[in-house]
């Protein structure tokens, strides 16, 4: 069945003991995007990415990837995505190069059709020779990269990656979202994205969902969210703060709130970088003298407080 889309959710719900845990969630991701799924602890984020990739049925509601049901289709389903969830399911016993064989059997790839899909692995994800090493002597960084290669093993056209940098340096964590980058864009893979770092969701993702309480509360791209939000802060030191300053910058093109806070006056737009130059503009006909003028822009962290009420937890990183 022919679609533009990879993953397509409808009014998918999820209740257990009568206590609903996600709530009509509806998804509608393209071909080759890299959608990122932020949300607070116990927000459904976690239900909802079980259900998307068949190891939960929907109480109500239809999931379809690449246009195939998760419930009538799971099989089919399960050759057309990888998954690599938060923790890697490893034996530590194994040498990398042993553990991902098995994987490839176990996806019916047989003969010298293993080697050669291992070897294509060993450079696509970057772990080298340390694929014949046992697993038990692998970083953080290396087990994170041996779980993705295990995803990829079937050449899957969408990849799911559930918080794929929690508990990484930040060396390894760079390597992880370069990773990332190149399978999106030089396979054209389809990229699911959970994660508990804002930076990474505003560095990979084409598109953003929030989810709180079991429902989408927002969507759209990065620069989208923020703006919607605009909270961009215009922050001005001078000594020559009376009212008819304030008053003078309200009228500033863009400028929507002006205020004085902490012997500062704080400029807020949806626009920030537009707006500034007309707020410099304004202090210099005033003869204001300006000590500092700097521009606070929107983060995704401001935005994640807005529709959630929250700020994202983060976890130690770890080597």
């Amino acid at each position: 069945m022919a679609t533009d889309y990879a993953i397509q959710a409808k009014n998918l719900s999820k209740t257990f003991g009568g206590k609903l845990a996600v709530n009509k969630v509806s998804l509608n991701i393209k071909k080759g995007e890299i959608y990122g799924f932020l949300g607070p602890n116990g927000a459904g984020k976690s239900t909802t990415i079980k259900m998307l990739v068949t190891l939960l049925e929907p109480t109500s509601g239809s999931v379809k990837i690449l246009g195939n049901d998760a419930v009538r289709d799971a099989n089919t389903v399960r050759l057309d995505i990888g998954v690599a969830l938060q923790e890697a399911a490893l034996d530590m016993s194994q040498k990398g190069i042993e553990f991902l064989k098995m994987q490839a059997r176990l996806y019916g790839i047989r003969g010298k059709q293993v080697k050669e899909r291992v070897e294509e692995l060993r450079s696509l994800v970057d772990i080298g020779d340390a694929l014949n090493q046992p697993i038990k002597s692998y970083s953080g960084g290396m087990k994170r990269r041996l779980d993705l290669a295990a995803a990829l093993v079937h050449n899957p056209q969408i990849l799911f990656l559930d918080e794929p940098t929690t508990g990484l340096d930040p060396v390894s964590r760079t390597k992880v979202w370069q990773e990332v980058r190149r399978l999106n864009k030089e396979l054209g893979m389809t990229i699911f994205l959970t994660t508990q770092y804002l930076e990474e969701a505003d560095q990979l993702a084409d598109r953003i969902g929030i989810i709180n309480g079991g429902k989408i509360v927002a969507e759209g791209t990065p620069t989208e969210l923020k703006r919607k939000s605009g909270k961009d802060q215009i922050i001005v030191t001078a000594d020559h703060q009376d009212e008819s300053v304030l008053k003078a910058l309200r009228k500033v093109k863009g400028v929507s709130k002006v205020e004085q806070v902490d012997g500062e006056i704080i400029a807020s737009s949806s626009h920030g970088a537009a707006a500034i130059a007309g707020v410099a503009i304004e202090l210099e006909k005033l003869k204001v003298p300006i000590k500092q003028l700097t521009l606070r822009e929107t983060t995704l962290d401001d935005v994640f407080l807005e529709y959630t009420g929250n700020r994202l937890e983060r976890k130690e990183a770890q080597s």
